[in-house]
């Protein structure tokens, strides 16, 4: 499971057009290295990021950032802490135990305004409400047994009424009728399923009291004390990119798609995943006060939450102070 655009380069010349004339007439600056770690495998997840480095929006504030692919055997937190990264992409429920155990991690930035679990069933016999869990058969990775606890014990269901069912993370046990519904990603298996020709439907956990934030960049005390600069930099860059995703969702996609040729990607999938993932990304709260911007009653929802799948995580856990900067300039 995976734990999440302006311009292309001129951009892909044959590529899309209309995005591509803001890559041109950059000033040149000094260049300053730095990497951004992110937290799984390139895909149109990380989209912003791309669309940042391709259109200048980096260096033209004087960085030359390296993007570090994540992945299964490439977590995030190792690099940011020995310094080989500036900046990773975690979520909270990685992060508060890593700080737990000494890690001098902040959360600096929330770019998934929503988190992205959810319950997926099909048209015919729609799961919509936690309440519709009892008496089905739920395929999950017994990992996530927390997860779905959370859920019924914030909406009063009783998970032993519920019949779980070990399996992959793929679609194929619900497509199958072997479950009636399993526990993923909105922007993965639902699009697997659209794909082959079936019509998902999703619960979001978040819609229903699990509020854990997801895709959110952190980094060390030390480099907020020391490389500021830099990380405001960084973080403005992203603000940009994914801004422009926003604005044009199936370029992002298509930008992703050719700025890896290698990796096999699937234009059409990748598409679906960027449109399903804007409502997670944006919300009336980053509307408002701006992308990457969290409330203090959300860090004490994500308190509570991470309290039910079993750590104690403190407010200090979250350092606005770099994007009310931004923001507040």
């Amino acid at each position: 499971m995976s734990q999440t655009r302006l311009t292309r380069r001129s951009l892909l010349a044959a590529g899309s057009a209309g995005l591509g004339a803001l890559a041109l007439g950059r000033p040149a600056h000094a260049q300053t290295s730095v990497a951004f770690q992110l937290s799984w495998l390139h895909s149109v997840q990380f989209a912003g990021s791309y669309i940042a480095q391709e259109n200048g929006a980096w260096a033209e504030r004087g960085l030359d950032v390296q993007l570090l692919q994540g992945g299964p055997n490439a977590p995030v937190e190792p690099p940011v802490i020995s310094g080989t990264a500036l900046m990773g992409i975690s979520g909270v429920d990685y992060t508060a135990p890593a700080v737990n155990e000494g890690a001098p991690f902040k959360i600096i930035f929330v770019a998934m305004q929503k988190n992205p679990f959810v319950v997926a069933s099909l048209s015919g016999a729609p799961i919509e409400r936690p309440q519709d869990l009892v008496g089905k058969r739920i395929g999950m990775a017994l990992a996530n047994m927390p997860v779905l606890q959370a859920l019924c014990t914030l909406n009063d269901v009783n998970i032993d009424e519920i019949e779980l069912v070990p399996t992959q993370y793929t679609a194929t046990p619900l497509l199958s009728g072997d479950v009636d519904c399993l526990l993923c990603w909105e922007t993965d298996l639902p699009v697997a399923m659209i794909i082959q020709g079936a019509e998902p439907v999703t619960m979001l956990l978040a819609d229903y009291g699990y509020e854990l934030h997801s895709q959110c960049y952190i980094a060390t005390e030390e480099s907020i004390a020391n490389r500021r600069d830099e990380l405001r930099a960084l973080l403005e860059g992203e603000i940009a990119g994914w801004t422009a995703y926003r604005e044009d969702t199936d370029a992002a996609a298509e930008l992703t798609v050719n700025k890896f040729p290698d990796l096999g990607l699937d234009l059409e999938t990748q598409k679906l995943q960027a449109e399903r993932q804007v409502p997670l990304m944006f919300s009336d709260v980053s509307d408002e006060n701006g992308f990457g911007w969290w409330t203090e009653e959300s860090v004490a929802r994500n308190i509570e939450t991470m309290k039910l799948l079993g750590f104690e995580v403190t407010p200090d856990l979250w350092d606005r102070s770099i994007l009310e900067e931004i923001h507040g300039a």
